[in-house]
């Protein structure tokens, strides 16, 4: 079996290990990409919501705030630079009832602390931009807004090779070791290998925990338990009659049932909430009564038989049922104590809008410099 050194792995070519290869390689590393799928992109990266978060929902001073609002004017700058499909549509987050006001004055004053302006409107300020909307009252966002991920992560692609990148689909890595000069690589495919590398990024979304323990000598008390936390969508059938994203208030897990549009103005619910034991993508059509209870509390003319299913995606948590949300995990040497390994955990939403300061922030730790994200 062929065996060889490489500087930097970047493992999985979802949003993420795209961007950290792109700013690795930009940084002047031999930089090689391995992703198990037929291409790039098909996992969690593919199968969300496709929002330009602005940075509303988080802890202030937590990774999730940070790079969520580092990275969004990073992303809109970017998609700008490259063509890539976007627009700054703004969102509406609603109170539905009297007694979910209280909830929108929380969720201003966190948006605040991390920076971001949100604008209150009353039930009449919402009804006059979104006639069909139902709301007791609302938060405004301008700067949130929508991107196509797919061409966002060609575009990825196509810097990283441009910069001496290789991407290699099709190789699933086995499993490893941490050993002199870096961390062995066990790599399956039509070619199986073994390679050295000097430096590893796991980015591997749902499967980073247990990849971490199939390399030998990572700490397991480092690495968290993962969750499996699926959210299907349903797509509307016809146009619908708003021109911003429509958000519920919060629940537990997730952002709830919320309105997103496509690039062409297309309409789609989603994610609802489903703890799962193994990965499962189907839509499962009996979750559409749900989706009609929960829309029709915002824009209650949803006509009858007006949804159909979408896809689904799963989130890659690292907090379970009842527990509060997770913060990304960045576990570099300063936490395990392996130079050149950097794992990263539980990048959920918002990953894809975080995903360029992200891979700034590990680019800094691969290279030596544990910089705090900004």
């Amino acid at each position: 079996m062929a065996a060889e050194t490489v500087d930097c792995v970047v493992l999985g070519a979802g949003v993420i290990g795209l961007a950290c290869a792109r700013a690795l390689a930009l940084a002047g590393r031999e930089v090689l990409l391995l992703d198990a799928a037929d291409a790039i992109g098909t996992g969690t990266s593919s199968r969300n919501s496709e929002v330009i978060h602005a940075g509303i929902y988080y802890p202030a001073g937590s990774l999730k705030a940070r790079f969520c609002v580092g990275g969004r004017e990073r992303l809109y700058a970017y998609c700008a630079e490259r063509s890539i499909p976007h627009a700054r549509l703004g969102k509406l987050i609603v109170a539905t009832d009297e007694a979910e006001l209280p909830t929108l004055g929380s969720i201003q004053a966190r948006a605040a602390a991390n920076g971001v302006e949100l604008f209150p409107l009353s039930s009449s300020a919402a009804r006059a931009l979104e006639p069909q909307l139902r709301a007791a009252g609302a938060l405004h966002s301008p700067v949130t807004g929508i991107v196509d991920s797919h061409a966002l992560m060609l575009a990825l692609q196509g810097d990283a090779e441009a910069a001496g990148a290789l991407v290699v689909c099709r190789a699933r890595v086995e499993g490893g070791a941490v050993g002199d000069g870096g961390i062995w690589l066990r790599v399956g495919g039509a070619e199986p290998m073994e390679l050295l590398a000097r430096s590893l990024v796991n980015a591997v979304g749902l499967h980073a925990p247990d990849l971490a323990r199939r390399i030998e000598g990572v700490p397991h008390e480092t690495i968290p338990r993962a969750f499996l936390c699926k959210g299907s969508y349903y797509a509307l059938q016809g146009r619908a009659p708003f021109s911003r994203l429509i958000y519920p208030v919060p629940e537990a897990a997730g952002l709830g049932v919320h309105l997103t549009l496509d690039l062409g103005g297309q309409a789609r619910f989603g994610p609802d909430t489903e703890w799962i034991e193994r990965e499962d993508y189907d839509v499962d059509p009996a979750r559409a009564a749900g989706f009609y209870a929960a829309i029709r509390r915002y824009w209650p003319a949803l006509p009858d038989g007006a949804l159909a299913p979408g896809y689904a995606g799963i989130r890659p948590k690292i907090s379970g049922p009842g527990e509060p949300n997770a913060d990304f995990r960045i576990s570099g040497p300063a936490e395990h104590g392996i130079g050149g390994l950097v794992n990263l955990y539980g990048i959920e939403s918002p990953g894809l809008t975080a995903s360029l300061a992200l891979a700034e922030h590990v680019a800094a730790i691969v290279q030596g410099r544990n910089v705090p994200p900004s």
